[in-house]
């Protein structure tokens, strides 16, 4: 059963509040997922601020380097999955085209 073109143009839009959703639960993960590894690089349960005057570059550096890097990972984990999964549900890829985001 071939989908409508309708269906292809609204599904996009219906993706959204999905997206949201799934880009919070994303960053979520992520959120505890970096504390731990921070928790096991430096014994320490909060990684440094920018603006905490005791720290210096270097460990903010490392630290947010390694949060980048784990934000960008689980969201793209995340809305991979997501994407695939709205596919097999409805045959409709969930972005307006095939080359990124609705």
């Amino acid at each position: 059963m071939a989908k409508s073109s309708k269906t292809k143009r609204t599904l996009p839009a219906a993706y959204k509040p999905v997206g949201f959703a799934l880009g919070w639960t994303s960053g979520t993960l992520a959120g505890l997922v970096f504390r731990k590894i921070w928790k096991t690089i430096r014994d320490e349960d909060d990684a440094p601020d920018a603006l905490d005057p005791d720290r210096g570059w270097g460990e903010i550096l490392l630290a947010s380097a390694i949060q980048g890097a784990i934000f960008a990972s689980v969201r793209s984990v995340v809305d991979r999955a997501g994407a695939k999964a709205i596919e097999r549900r409805t045959g409709v890829w969930p972005a307006a085209d095939k080359h990124g985001r609705a």
